[in-house]
């Protein structure tokens, strides 16, 4: 796709600034895109006020229904006093047409990267996240998918064998390695009775500011249906008992509040798994946005793919490990 003809190339200062007016507020004219690849989210100027931020979805991603039950799932959360940014409802509505986009307006938000190395840092985390599974548990997401291995494992794999992007002399690698990655999470899977919960889906650090000795949750675009445990695992890092020690602390601070399924910690890996492969498709089908290539100019490479075919096979190893041990 030529970079003009791209959805996003519509989203010209002046489209931004008269959405942002439509909806009653006085702009001053000041916009400061942030990072965000998936959209298009701006900090815009306020006249005698605060800044606002204004989300601008990516056209065909979300229908109207599942991008409703994401600010349905956010204004629960905050009814009961969690800390997210919540989208601001105006005229009974928390989202617009603005051309092609949907658009939702959130306050600003400021805050620091939550330190890991801290054990009452992980057991806040935890504490927290339990008090938004305790509300994510009261219902599923209607039109929102699910968490699964067809989803992010089998279905990413298929589009990368179809796309062109794996080298040619890779392909048959890529499908065999793939190809028992997946058997071996089928099998994790159907060893562990999961049970489906809303989550947030994509709870990384990046995701949390940190501020007033507590975290405070941000985008929730990817929210889902899903495992509790993929909302624990993603902070951790290190060896096997560094997480182990991280992943301690953090249920004993889930406990506080819920009950944790300690049979979802043999799925850490899978997930891990899962969320390596769905990247890699996501990416590829996100390579005529002209961000794309810019933020992953390794992806087109062969470079990338042995790396790629490292990872998963390594993960293959991994899955079959003992694995993260939790003394709680």
């Amino acid at each position: 796709m030529n970079p003009e003809n791209h959805p996003f190339s519509a989203l010209s200062p002046d489209l931004i600034l008269d959405a942002i007016e439509s909806r009653g507020f006085s702009v001053d004219a000041r916009i400061l895109e942030l990072n965000s690849y998936e959209n298009r989210v701006f900090q815009i100027g306020i006249e005698n006020g605060e800044p606002i931020i204004a989300k601008f979805y990516r056209p065909d991603r979300w229908s109207q229904d599942q991008v409703q039950e994401e600010h349905d799932f956010l204004l629960e959360l905050a009814s009961n006093e969690l800390s997210v940014v919540a989208p601001i409802s105006l005229e009974g509505t928390t989202q617009f047409q603005a051309g092609k986009f949907m658009v939702a307006l959130f306050e600003r938000r400021g805050g620091r990267t939550p330190l890991i190395e801290s054990e009452s840092s992980l057991e806040i985390l935890g504490r927290t996240l339990s008090q938004i599974h305790n509300v994510g548990a009261a219902k599923p997401f209607a039109c929102r998918p699910s968490i699964n291995v067809d989803d992010y494992g089998k279905s990413s794999r298929s589009w990368l064998l179809e796309a062109e992007f794996i080298p040619i002399n890779l392909e048959k690698q890529y499908e065999r390695i793939s190809n028992e990655l997946i058997s071996r999470i089928e099998e994790k899977y159907s060893k562990s009775e999961i049970k489906n919960i809303r989550i947030h889906a994509d709870c990384h650090l990046g995701n949390i500011l940190w501020r007033e000795q507590r975290p405070h949750f941000v985008d929730f675009d990817d929210s889902r249906n899903g495992p509790a445990v993929q909302d624990l695992w993603m902070f951790l890092s290190g060896d096997v008992p560094e997480k182990s020690r991280q992943m301690t602390h953090i249920i004993r601070g889930y406990l506080d509040f819920r009950e944790f399924n300690f049979g979802e910690v043999a799925l850490i890996e899978s997930l891990r798994a899962l969320r390596i492969m769905r990247h890699s498709a996501w990416i590829g089908k996100r390579w005529d946005d002209p961000a794309f290539p810019k933020a992953f100019p390794f992806f087109n490479t062969e470079k990338y793919w042995v790396e790629h075919l490292h990872q998963l096979s390594e993960q293959i190893e991994i899955i079959e490990e003992a694995g993260i041990s939790l003394n709680v």
